[in-house]
This record gives C-alpha cells, structure tokens and sequence, in this order.
C-alpha cells in the first residue's frame, strides 16, 4: 500500500515534548484521537513517545510512527545501528516512516553514502517506509535515481501559508511523492496576518485551524505540536474544517517565502 493510504494525514509532533510533561503532551495527544507520532533523532523525544505509547493502552498496531535519522548517523556503519537504537528507545520493533532528517550539511557526503543504508534498513523490515525531510528538487532528483521510482515516500517540509514550498510541493504531487508539512501552523505568527484572521473569524475558527484546513485540504500532511491540552484540541479539530475554494485560493496569496529554519549548512532552497 502507498503511504498516503496508511499514514494519518493530521499527526502530532514531539519537538519540545521532554520529559514527564512531554509524555503527559503525547498521552494527551492520543486521548485526543491523534494515531500518528512523528519524532527524531535529535529532538531526544523517542524515549517519551515510547513511554507514552507503553502508558496509552493502544496497540502497536495503532500507531503510525515516524522518526528521522540525524545527519551525525550519516557515517559510514552509523545509520542502520542509530535506527535500531531509536526503535529500542520508542520500545518497538519496527517505525512506520523513517525519513533522513536533512541533506549531509554542506553536501559533504554524497547521498548514496546514507541514502543506501536507508534503503537496506527498509529491506531488513526496521521500517516499512522511508523518505526525506528538507529535500530540494535536485537533491529528490538524485534520492529518486538512487532509490527507484517510489520507495521515497514523503518529503518532510517547512510549510504553512507563510512559506507554501509550491515549486517543490508540485514536483512531489508530479512524482507520486507525499508532503508533509512541519511548522504547519507557522510557530504561532499566523495572527500577524489581518486576512487570515479576518478569514478565521468567518469560520469561527484559529488561524491556526485556518492553516491546518488549508494543508490537508491541498492533500498534504501536517504535524502540529503542542503542550497545552486546548490547543492539542484544536489542532485536532482542524480536520474538520472545510475551505470553500476561494477561501483557500486567498489563503494561496499569504505566501511570503518566510522560512524560519535555514541553516547556512543548509541545501540551496528552492
């Protein structure tokens, strides 16, 4: 099955989510209705999603989870132990997603170095799916030559109706290839915007739910995260918020090219 058939559209994020609070978040997030996890590496929350999951009371089989490889397990020998450490940490034996959490900073190392110890841990059975996060077109190019046509399933991607990624959301819609949006509510800077808010007055909704509409309803996924329990709620309610086609053409207008995560060892951005 294609990914966009299993993986939960709305998922709940763990940047941020540390801790006996971060496990309260999640269970939160469970009780809530979310079923799809989405943590890494470097956020250093796998052990808390696991936590969580061992308190929910859900199965395994429940659970969408995703999880990132971090650019320090590119090494060579690194990748597929760093995976089995994560799945030990989440307390499973096999992740739904695992996504290569950036390019190699600077492009130091070429993309078949870690793209191939992904492809052989989906093999092994330590994930069923595998994509990237923060990919450009060139660098999907060369993951897809790589790979074969349609074992990348996703592309992970800073995107909200500030930053809407069309160029490179139009080439994964192309070519078969899932967006998935991160910071999909902007970090709480929608309410800057006095025709996003006029519009979530009409709806009697947030900004924030405006935003989450608008992505779902452009057929991408979202993983929103909080720690407070209303606005876990309201994200989740976002779901069921439907956009009349004008509303999310002039949604499409608020697009400002404003990207909050840039490193300068970054990809040269689209």
């Amino acid at each position: 099955m294609k990914l966009q058939e299993v993986m939960p559209r709305l998922g709940f994020g763990t940047y941020g989510r540390w801790k006996v609070e971060g496990i309260e978040a999640i269970l939160c997030a469970l009780e809530t209705g979310y079923r799809h996890l989405d943590t890494a590496q470097t956020y250093d929350t796998e052990t808390e999603v696991g936590t969580a999951l061992g308190q929910s009371g859900l199965s395994r089989a429940e659970i969408f989870l995703t999880t990132k490889i971090s650019t320090d397990n590119y090494a060579e020998g690194r990748l597929i132990p760093s995976l089995e450490t994560s799945l030990s940490h989440l307390e499973v034996d096999q992740v739904d997603l695992t996504l290569l959490h950036w390019p190699s900073p600077n492009g130091a190392q070429p993309l078949a170095a870690y793209l191939e110890p992904l492809l052989e841990a989906q093999d092994r059975g330590l994930t069923k799916y595998i994509g990237v996060s923060n990919f450009t077109i060139a660098l999907l190019d060369q993951a897809r030559s790589i790979a074969g046509e349609g074992r990348i399933a996703t592309n992970q991607v800073e995107l909200n109706p500030f930053i809407q990624n069309k160029k490179l959301a139009q080439y994964c819609a192309d070519h078969g290839i899932m967006v998935t949006c991160y910071q999909p509510i902007a970090h709480g800077r929608l309410g800057d915007d006095p025709v996003l808010v006029d519009m979530a007055s009409r709806y009697d909704a947030s900004p924030e739910q405006l935003a989450l509409a608008f992505e779902l309803a452009k057929g991408y996924a979202a993983i929103p995260t909080s720690g407070k329990r209303e606005r876990i709620a309201s994200n989740f309610a976002a779901q069921h918020l439907k956009l009349s086609p004008e509303d999310i053409a002039l949604i499409e207008t608020r697009d400002r090219n404003l990207r909050a995560i840039a490193p300068d060892w970054g990809p040269d951005w689209d």
